[in-house]
Order: C-alpha cells, then structure tokens, then sequence
C-alpha cells in the first residue's frame, strides 16, 4: 500500500499522515518514520522538534531514520514485511537536492525512489506539499522547486494506491 498525504503549509498533513500510521500500529505494524528535514537554521531545528515531541507523545513508539539525499537507498535497506514507513517529506527531498545545485543528482535520487515504492514489502506513507495551487514564483529556483515538486507528486500519485489532500485539517480522499 502505497498512500500519499499533500496538503499545504501547516495544512494538518503530517499530524494526519501520523494518524493513518496509528492505524497501522494498532494492527501490530512497527512503525519507521523516515525524516528528510536538514536543520539548516533556528526555525527548521525548532520545527523538527516539535515533531520530535509529536511522535515521543503517540502512543505507539517509532523507529526513526534521518536520510535527507538517498531515501530510495533507505527505502529498499529498511524494508520488511508488517510494517508501515511514513517518510516525512518529498518536498523536503527535493529543496535539498536542488540546494546542492546538482541537476543529475536529483534525477538519480528521484527515479530510484520511485523504482523502491513499488517494490517495498513495507505500507508507506508520504507526506508532501502541494505547491502548485499558487502565483508562479519569482526567481529561477523557485519556480525549479515548484516545477519538480508538481511532477514529483503526479509521479508519486500515479503509483499510489491511495491519495488524500489535507486542508485545514480536514482530509478529502483523491484517490481510493
């Protein structure tokens, strides 16, 4: 099962995201939560600890792996039978792979995340922003994120099996 949670800034989909893994957990699934934010300034650090905190006050307990450039890498080497993995967030993937500035690299990284969804034993849940409801941004890379995060998220919902967008907290199921 392949489910892919969007929604925009502060929009509930993590928390929702978390709430589909409970699910999961209630059924006896581990849980793994794959975490790709990089700690880059205050605010971010301060974001991730918040979720940090989320997560230590569920009542299931998670196992947590930390990979912000090879997810599909990380995918395939955690991957089991009986477990669920909410990776937490594409669009996160993406903004550090075009920070470093390496075309080739984000393509790479892009395709073998793909390739590893459909061949995972383990439930997944993705959690990504939806960008594409605005203005076209001003600058080059801006408009670059926008671009690729829209293309990534019609690929990544294409191969699910299920797909939710969260506004206001409220889930609106896409494709069941």
């Amino acid at each position: 099962m392949i489910h892919l949670v969007l929604g925009g800034a502060r929009s509930g989909k993590s928390r929702y995201a978390e709430q589909c893994v409970a699910e999961y957990a209630a059924i006896g699934y581990s849980c793994v939560y794959l975490a790709t934010a990089t700690a880059l300034d205050h605010e971010m650090s301060a974001r991730i600890n918040q979720h940090q905190q989320d997560r230590m006050s569920s009542a299931h307990s998670w196992t947590l792996h930390e990979q912000a450039y090879d997810v599909g890498q990380t995918l395939l080497a955690i991957d089991k039978p009986q477990q669920v993995i909410l990776l937490d967030c594409l669009t996160l993937l993406l903004t550090n792979h075009l920070l470093l500035n390496d075309g080739a690299s984000w393509a790479t990284q892009k395709s073998l995340l793909i390739d590893s969804l459909s061949a995972l034993q383990s439930d997944v849940v993705l959690v990504s922003n939806e960008v594409g409801s605005g203005i076209v941004p001003m600058g080059e890379l801006n408009r670059r994120f926008v671009d690729e995060a829209g293309w990534l998220n019609q690929e990544i919902a294409a191969i699910s099996d299920q797909v939710t967008l969260v506004v206001s907290g409220l889930p609106l199921a896409l494709k069941a």
